[in-house]
């Protein structure tokens, strides 16, 4: 599935090489040639996944992964490390400063590709092509499918989005405002009680088949799917 990624890179020929291959895998590629820009457009739109180059003009990659892991709101941002640093401590020391993965300089394009889907199928499972299933209830968003009991269900675009989002975040609450910035995009500005109207589509669409009783309320709180 395409996925918006910021390349912080400052390195203009390796920077255009990245996003051009990126770009072909289908991602929408969003370029910063330093933390400090990378920074800006983070709190303009959040990004699914940072590529995030150590050596940077200014605040360093490290820096700027602190920075990103202190924020809530960006903290669950996954990030991958990009540097010609190969020495384990370096390696140590990315990680234990928020990196989701690391990967030293130069490198395959298939294997940056590789890198990216392992870590979004760990942190940001939502973003990928990989067929889920529920109690029955099976998404595939490669074909843009839903079924229940292998009975086709017809589910509108925003329904899918967040049927998604609950089936590879199962039992997990999710507030009004979490599901409108994962689900919408925190850019996006919509009324919370717009989730409520999509819930009860959802709802509806899954009722054919019993499913709507996975999509539960959390008085006070939220939402969750849960097959408990």
């Amino acid at each position: 599935m395409p996925a918006n990624i910021l390349l912080v890179e400052d390195e203009p020929a390796i920077q255009e090489l990245i996003a051009f291959n990126l770009q072909q895998s289908g991602h929408h590629v969003l370029r910063a040639d330093s933390a400090e820009a990378g920074m800006t457009l983070v709190k303009s739109a959040l990004p699914d996944l940072i590529l995030l180059d150590w050596m940077l003009p200014g605040m360093s990659g490290i820096e700027f992964a602190k920075k990103i892991r202190a924020d809530e709101r960006t903290r669950q941002i996954p990030v991958i490390m990009l540097t010609a640093r190969s020495e384990e401590a370096d390696k140590i020391n990315g990680l234990e400063t928020g990196a989701d993965d690391y990967i030293t300089k130069p490198f395959s394009p298939r294997e940056l590709q590789a890198r990216i889907k392992a870590v979004l199928r760990r942190r940001a499972p939502q973003m990928t092509d990989d067929t889920v299933e529920v109690k029955g209830l099976r998404l595939d968003p490669a074909t843009h499918r839903v079924s229940g009991n292998e009975e086709t269900l017809d589910l509108g675009p925003t329904e899918f989005r967040l049927l998604h989002f609950f089936m590879t975040h199962p039992e997990r609450v999710h507030s009004r405002a979490q599901l409108l910035d994962h689900v919408w995009g925190d850019h996006v500005f919509v009324e919370e009680r717009t989730v409520d109207v999509h819930i009860r589509r959802l709802r509806s669409a899954l009722e054919p088949t019993g499913h709507d009783a996975l999509i539960q309320t959390v008085r006070g709180t939220g939402y969750r799917l849960s097959a408990m």
